[in-house]
């Protein structure tokens, strides 16, 4: 069984990530090795900091093009808060910067008049059905720290919103690409059961049961 790989390019908060995976029984390691990502069953993208910052990361350490070439031949990925920014095609985050392009919008930041960044938990809305929401129940509470949102082009790509403000892409997806702009590793027993959705619905194994992973 090809493992998921969980990339360490220099930010994200990878020891969390890598704890709540294991707690799911996937079979999952931390790598930031080219031919790992090329050997990947799935790819999970976490970060923090700043988009800009991140791209340079990915490039700096050679990931950049590998990363890509797998998810273009058909490797599922997962991306959390900046991994989840990076999918799009560009942010305006201290300046214009390319994104990976895998979904069509911009990143912005929050509306002026808005606490920022926006930390703290708040609610998700689905918008459409998606194995990733599958029993979370209505309006289920996860952790979000950001300062930048995503402004999607394709209505259909936005699977769940929040609202802080305005209306927030919080889970978008299309195909085999996933993003969160929350941190499910700090959502307690709900951000277990949506890594637990979201891999499967990758088609990733867990051996924890998803009834078990909210507990």
């Amino acid at each position: 069984m090809k493992p998921l790989v969980l990339v360490d390019y220099g930010i994200g908060n990878l020891g969390s990530a890598m704890k709540a995976f294991r707690h799911l029984g996937a079979e999952a390691v931390l790598s930031g090795e080219p031919r790992d990502l090329a050997a990947a069953g799935a790819i999970v993208l976490p970060g923090d900091g700043a988009f800009g910052a991140a791209m340079d990361e990915l490039r700096g350490h050679g990931l950049l093009e590998p990363l890509l070439d797998a998810v273009r031949g058909g490797t599922p990925l997962l991306g959390i808060c900046i991994g989840m920014q990076l999918l799009f095609e560009e942010s305006e985050e201290m300046g214009l910067h390319r994104g990976f392009g895998l979904l069509p919008g911009r990143v912005k930041r929050l509306p002026a008049g808005l606490p920022v960044p926006h930390m703290g938990w708040n609610t998700l809305t689905a918008r459409r059905p998606h194995g990733v929401m599958e029993g979370l129940g209505a309006a289920p509470y996860v952790y979000f720290v950001h300062s930048y949102y995503c402004e999607a082009a394709a209505p259909a790509d936005v699977v769940a919103t929040t609202d802080y403000g305005l209306e927030i892409p919080a889970i978008v997806g299309r195909g085999r690409v996933l993003g969160l702009q929350f941190h499910p590793e700090k959502s307690q027993g709900v951000g277990l059961r949506l890594l637990a959705n979201a891999l499967r619905s990758l088609g990733v194994a867990c051996a924890a049961p998803v009834a078990e992973a909210a507990r």
